[in-house]
This record gives C-alpha cells, sequence and structure tokens, in this order.
C-alpha cells in the first residue's frame, strides 16, 4: 500500500471508511431490533470486506499481478456464464478455444498492443469460433450456441479487459496513477447502483420495465444518476485526467451504461428462470450479480477517457 499513489491510497482509505461505518450501522440496528432477521445485511457487509481487501491488495501489488487478477475475474464470469446458459455437448471443442482467449487477450494488453486488443476477440475469436463450430458437424441449435458463446465472450473478457488495458496507459494524473482511474470506475459504478435501489426505496413510483425489473423506477434511476454524476464531478479530477465537467459527462456515461447492465442481466435471469447466478459471493449471488452494471460501464468509461487523453 506504501507504493500507491497519494489519491489513490486515499480513496481506498475512504472506502474502507465508508466500510466501517456501515458495520458499525448494522450492529446497531441489530442491537436495537433483535427481534428483525439482519442476516441478509450481515452477509453483504461481510462479503463487502473479503471484496474490497481482495480489490485493494491486488491494486496495490504490481502491475503484472494485477493484470492476472482481472484476467481471473473474467475467466470466473465467463464459467459461471456459460453453467447458467443451454450447452450443447457438441460445443465442448468451442468452450476450450473460447477460455484459451482469455490469456491470449490479456496477453496484448500486458504488452500494451492496443491495435491486437481492440480487434482479438470482436473480429478473431468471431470468425475463428464457428469454423471450430462448424468442422464439429452438428448443425442443430447451431445459430443459438453461436450466439451465445460470443456474446458471453464479449460481456466477460472483451468488455472486462478494458479495466486492465487502463493499468497500461500512461499515467496523466501523477498523484493518483492509473490505479486511480480503476477505483474511479468502480466507486462510480457501484456508488451508482447503491444510489439508484436507495432513491428507488424511497421516493420510486413509476416503474421503468416491470417485466424485466419490477423495483427499477424512473425516480431511482434519475435520482441514483444525478448523485453519481454530482460526486464524477467532484471525484474524477482527483482520481482521473478528466476535467471536472468531463468528469459529469462520465458520471452520466457511467450511470446509464450501469442502469442498463442490470437490466441485461436481469433479462438474462428471468429468461432462464433463475435468481442469481450462482451463490459464490454469500448475499450478493454470483459474480455475474455483482459485474452487471461493470461490463457496460468498463468499455464505455475506456474509451470516453481514451479519447480525450490518449
Amino acid at each position: 500500500m506504501a507504493n500507491l499513489p497519494p489519491h489513490s491510497f486515499v480513496m481506498m482509505a475512504g472506502i474502507s471508511l465508508v466500510l466501517i461505518i456501515g458495520t458499525l450501522i448494522y450492529l446497531f440496528l441489530s442491537h436495537r431490533n433483535k427481534d428483525k432477521d439482519y442476516t441478509e445485511l450481515k452477509l453483504r457487509i461481510r462479503s463487502w470486506w473479503w471484496m474490497i481487501a481482495i480489490l485493494f491488495i491486488a491494486l496495490a501489488l504490481p502491475k503484472s499481478f494485477t493484470l492476472v487478477f482481472i484476467a481471473i475475474l473474467s475467466f470466473m464470469a465467463l464459467k459461471e456464464f456459460l453453467s447458467i446458459v443451454p450447452i450443447r455437448i457438441a460445443d465442448r471443442r468451442v468452450i476450450f478455444w473460447a477460455y484459451l482467449c482469455i490469456p491470449l487477450q490479456y496477453y496484448w494488453v500486458s504488452i500494451g498492443w492496443y491495435g491486437m486488443f481492440i480487434i482479438f476477440i470482436p473480429v478473431y475469436m468471431f470468425l475463428y469460433l464457428p469454423m471450430v463450430a462448424v468442422l464439429v458437424g452438428e448443425t442443430k441449435g447451431f445459430i443459438r450456441s453461436a450466439g451465445i458463446i460470443h456474446w458471453a465472450l464479449m460481456l466477460t473478457v472483451f468488455c472486462v479487459s478494458h479495466m486492465a488495458y487502463l493499468l497500461t496507459l500512461p499515467s496523466l494524473n501523477l498523484q493518483a496513477g492509473s490505479v486511480g482511474m480503476i477505483l474511479f470506475l468502480l466507486s462510480a459504478t457501484q456508488f451508482n447502483d447503491v444510489c439508484q435501489y436507495v432513491w428507488g426505496k424511497c421516493f420510486g413510483k413509476h416503474k421503468i420495465v416491470p417485466k424485466v425489473s419490477p423495483n427499477k423506477t424512473w425516480q431511482g434511476f434519475i435520482g441514483g444518476a444525478a448523485t453519481t454524476t454530482i460526486l464524477s464531478y467532484f471525484v474524477a479530477p482527483y482520481l482521473t485526467p478528466l476535467s471536472a465537467n468531463q468528469g459529469l459527462l462520465a458520471g452520466l456515461i457511467i450511470a446509464f451504461s450501469g442502469f442498463i447492465g442490470d437490466l441485461v442481466m436481469s433479462s438474462v435471469k428471468r429468461d432462464l428462470k433463475i435468481k442469481d447466478t450462482s451463490q459464490l459471493i454469500p448475499g450478493h449471488g454470483g459474480i455475474l450479480d455483482r459485474m452487471d452494471s461493470l461490463m457496460f460501464t468498463t468499455p464505455l468509461f475506456f474509451h470516453f477517457i481514451y479519447y480525450l487523453h490518449y
């Protein structure tokens, strides 16, 4: 931690303080209202401590270790995605190559080869995987299978790998370093999720897409987006090369895309008739349940900051 840029270190300390406050609130409520069940809140807070601790350690390590950590996240997310969708037995060879593209994609990131990083999955894997499927010789369910595997790769590997590429960009905010951009992205995305939930609970009356997510309301979306945008105005210049006005736009991008990512994963789960993608994270569900917004905010935030400053 001592080697972290000062602004990133302060941000980590701030996040830890928020968790401490949340833990104290839980202890107060559970002690005051002993007749109420706070088990889910307890599990959520405990899981947050574990997730934050692992993330902070990964970000504090040398860049190569952080890249491996994000690659492992992609692997786990892809594995979880493929475990909940219908897959043909004939697709085993295709799935093998899908997993093999993870170390290759993150290798392009590690050497800073932007050209290959940006086209490897959407072009080469997009063309190669159907070829493998064709050589297997099974045509029943071919279109659905190709769509599922390609989409899974795009979400869990291609989109997530943009977060890793932020580490390879030259640090234009020396007080925050490249780690600062990741901290801003993660914090704004999760803060947006929480704010939209809180605003929706307090003031939500008009539902947006009740068939997809009955709890999503216009009041929650607008309130959360406004709060996230205001926060980004002040925090973006502290952690990223963005100016305050550019931070406003970054906040809007994260708020909108995070909301859409949440809805998209909700649609997937409703289509599959499941509540959570797994039980990997107590109180939160699976890794996809925790990364649904992030898979959408990451590439959009990356290309926004890349266009403006790189």
